[in-house]
């Protein structure tokens, strides 16, 4: 082995205060999600009370629902819109305007999330729309599209254009040979937009808490205002079930990953 990549002392105790650093609290919190104790820092043995809680508690059932309506509705809208903003992005290089559009898809980014908020509301108030879920939902598709444009575009420009100029040339129109070349190789990126939307918008607070209305709280809101009047057993339940599911997804994803990779490589041609 070459020494230069060999793991040093010094190398694996950084790595592993990281890793400590970033997980750590994420297994303990997962640990006391079963700790029949009432106090979140007495351990009271093992239980699924909380978890029981969490089912019974209806208000914390319909601010979870509320989530994933959004969440799943906003990350769809995200990543159509970003997809198509990082078609126009990579394929329109000297279309009028482009520096301009550039700018204001990517503005998220770097906007800071309270600003965006304040903007959002001022809007809606300006337009008179009643605040609930499509106003959380145009909030997080917003906040959320610049986000798949940057994970897209990034595979398309990788790609290499002579793909559906052969295509073309035999005999497909540029709609059938984006669908047939270009889609099936930009679908992982996609995918992995779609993801990284729903978990933003999943997790959103702040922009959240200035478009949502009456009845229509989403789970971080919820928790923040239960976590004001004191940590609750219960919620460490709560954060472990979202855990739970952001992993599923995550596995969900990765295994078609790899399905689509076992199809493409055996219909490759030898």
């Amino acid at each position: 082995m070459n020494p230069s990549h060999r793991l040093s002392t010094f190398n694996i105790t950084t790595l592993a205060l990281g890793l400590a650093f970033l997980y750590l609290p994420i297994v303990i919190l997962v640990i006391y999600s079963f700790n029949a104790s009432r106090l979140v820092t007495v351990w009271g043995g093992w239980s699924l009370r909380w978890y029981f809680e969490f089912f019974n508690d209806q208000a914390m059932l319909d601010a979870a629902w509320m989530s994933l309506r959004v969440a799943v509705t906003s990350a769809s809208l995200a990543t159509l819109l970003g997809t198509l903003a990082a078609l126009a992005l990579s394929r329109g290089a000297d279309f009028t305007g482009r520096t301009l559009f550039s700018g204001m898809l990517y503005a998220p980014l770097v906007m800071p999330e309270v600003i965006t908020g304040l903007s959002l509301l001022l809007l809606f108030v300006a337009l008179g729309a009643g605040r609930g879920f499509w106003t959380v939902t145009i909030a997080h598709t917003t906040l959320t599209m610049c986000f798949v444009a940057v994970v897209v575009q990034s595979r398309l420009t990788s790609l290499d254009p002579t793909l559906e100029e052969a295509a073309m040339d035999l005999g497909c129109n540029p709609a059938r040979a984006f669908a047939a070349v270009t889609l099936p190789l930009i679908l992982p990126s996609i995918a992995a937009g779609w993801m990284l939307a729903f978990t933003l918008s999943l997790d959103d607070l702040v922009i959240a808490s200035f478009t949502t209305g009456p009845g229509s709280a989403t789970l971080p809101i919820r928790i923040y205002s239960e976590v004001r009047l004191g940590v609750k057993p219960e919620i460490n339940a709560i954060c472990t079930l979202v855990i739970a599911l952001i992993a599923a997804v995550i596995i969900v994803a990765s295994l078609a990953a790899k399905l689509s990779d076992a199809r493409g490589e055996s219909g490759a041609p030898l």
